[in-house]
């Protein structure tokens, strides 16, 4: 048994993700793979954010491929095995695979030739130790190991499984010759070699950048944005998490006792604990090209054996991670940022590649870069922030960098903005809003609700700690701008917001009353009220001619 050949790693570490209370068979893409390896000479290229799944694929399709042992305790039980029984007896643990997990530095590395030099002696330590008849001695890399012992038996065809492809470009000590370098390395092992049965890579980045020439033209790339094929396997459907939310139940987790209790807490108590919908407000968000919505496989399960919905992102700082792309050109995103900060998707023309740019400069790249990385979801020709765990770190952004302007000033200006309203102080608010609109010259020029709704949820940022917002909301006879539901204190005040321009406050509050937005904190009939403090009603109003935005605050009372 080797490291990357005839390994058992991928077998050991499969098989403990399988034991785990929240797993999920993806087996079925082994059937998928099937056919290609039937055909040999296959190349594919898996590329999806961090978290979804990659890793976990990959030591699936090893271990179930790999003849190093057997893995029927695994596979005997899992879809492919129900779905494609004769061709999985052919194939199952059969064939030589190569797996190497590119992330995976045995050494600390301070260079692109310690870097490779560690896989390359390892692999060549691995072969030679299964082919000691095929003269490998004084053979010094592993294409020409491989060359030989294919010339020697040409019955000798490998399966690579190649994880995180594109780890070596996030190292600090790689440059772009020894970018250049690893290209040539993948493409004089893969590319044209008789010895290829299939290679099936993983990574972040798209590699038709990289490889604008030939040197890794024989990959078919996926993505999510440009393939649907191979989308259900990587991150979690719809179906997969309502299964994952019966196991939760089953196993004696108490939910949250009153579908009034809205989910997203930061406090301690009942409001934590996890709900369908609550997985679906934090976790969902993201769409495959062909639609399908898919979560984030790894938050989703944390979020379930914590029993506690919030922030699983994993690193030194998801805030700065962001913070990195916007700061290429902030000028650029802005004014798009406060959209999506508000909820709305904004429009974009999304080019993956643009995502290895060592110099991102446009709107178009930066955003590119985001998709690729997670940080965004694009639908629909349009970008969006996907879920509420990340938007949890693009509101602390815009509390942290004063680079972001207007924007920055209206998020820093928003516990005065909450404390003002519930204490009924129209002129501070009327005083803030005006203050940023007058001292920056915005994109947001009001000529729609929705750019005047981007600054006021800007306005708001602070009371995402206390409230739950939803945009659009399902009250009454109508569908209300803004609806605030306490998230810890069920005895504090609940905010009904509307918002108009050319039109005054006191229509807002009109309006509010007369589609009887407040019957979202009644309860249904019989039930006693669930939330007891004051329903207050916020009517604000911009007048494009005179420039000048208006508040009222008035205590609703229930019919």
């Amino acid at each position: 048994m080797g490291i990357y050949f005839d390994s058992k790693t991928a077998y050991t570490l499969y098989k403990r993700e399988t034991k785990k209370p929240y797993f999920i068979d993806k087996s079925a893409l082994i059937g998928e793979l099937l056919p290609l390896v039937e055909e040999g000479g296959s190349y594919l290229c898996i590329t999806r954010p961090r978290r979804f799944g990659k890793t976990m694929a990959a030591n699936m399709i090893a271990s179930f491929f790999s003849r190093a042992c057997d893995a029927s305790d695994i596979f005997d039980s899992l879809c492919i095995a129900r779905e494609q029984t004769p061709s999985m007896l052919l194939h199952r643990n059969r064939y030589p695979v190569i797996h190497i997990p590119f992330n995976d530095m045995m050494y600390p590395c301070a260079s692109y030739a310690d870097y490779i030099w560690q896989i390359e002696e390892q692999l060549l330590l691995d072969l030679k130790a299964a082919y000691p008849q095929a003269g490998l001695e004084g053979v010094s890399s592993a294409a020409a190991a491989l060359l030989k012992i294919y010339a020697a038996d040409d019955s000798a065809q490998f399966l690579f499984v190649l994880d995180e492809w594109d780890f070596i470009f996030h190292q600090p000590f790689i440059s772009e010759a020894d970018k250049r370098a690893y290209l040539m390395y993948l493409r004089n092992l893969l590319k044209d070699r008789p010895y290829v049965l299939l290679a099936y890579m993983t990574g972040i980045l798209p590699i038709a950048k990289y490889s604008s020439g030939s040197e890794l033209n024989m990959f078919q790339e996926y993505t999510m944005a440009s393939e649907e094929r191979f989308s259900a396997y990587f991150g979690f459907t719809e179906e997969e998490v309502d299964l994952l939310f019966a196991r939760h139940l089953s196993r004696n987790v108490i939910p949250a006792a009153s579908a009034h209790i809205i989910q997203g807490s930061k406090f301690q108590g009942q409001a934590n604990a996890v709900t369908r919908e609550g997985l679906k407000g934090w976790y969902d968000g993201y769409h495959t090209k062909g639609g399908m919505r898919l979560y984030n496989p790894r938050s989703v399960v944390m979020a379930l054996q914590n029993n506690n919905l919030g922030n699983y992102w994993t690193g030194s700082g998801p805030y700065d991670e962001i913070f990195h792309y916007i700061g290429q050109n902030v000028d650029a995103v802005r004014d798009d940022l406060a959209l999506m900060v508000s909820g709305v998707p904004v429009p974009a023309k999304i080019r993956e590649y643009a995502a290895t740019s060592q110099n991102l400069s446009t709107k178009e790249e930066i955003f590119s870069a985001m998709v690729v990385y997670g940080f965004l979801n694009y639908e629909n020709g349009k970008v969006s922030i996907p879920n509420q765990e990340l938007m949890d770190k693009f509101v602390e952004m815009l509390q942290k960098e004063p680079s972001l302007g207007y924007v920055h000033r209206l998020a820093k200006e928003s516990q005065r903005m909450l404390k003002a309203t519930l204490a009924g102080d129209t002129n501070t608010m009327e005083e803030i809003l005006t203050f940023v609109h007058n001292t920056e010259i915005p994109l947001l020029s009001y000529n729609h609700e929705t750019e005047l709704t981007a600054v006021v949820n800007l306005a708001y940022l602070a009371a995402r700690d206390f409230y739950h917002i939803e945009r659009e909301d399902k009250a009454g006879t109508g569908y209300v701008d803004f609806i605030f539901y306490p998230l810890a204190n069920r005895n504090a005040d609940c905010l009904i917001l509307e918002l108009k321009v050319d039109h005054s406050p006191d229509e807002a509050i009109q309006q509010i009353k007369e589609k009887h937005y407040a019957l979202r904190f009644q309860g249904k009939l019989g039930e006693e009220r669930y939330y007891t403090g004051r329903i207050l009603g916020i009517g604000i109003g911009y007048q494009k001619k005179e420039k000048r935005h208006r508040c009222k605050v008035e205590v609703l009372q229930l019919m």
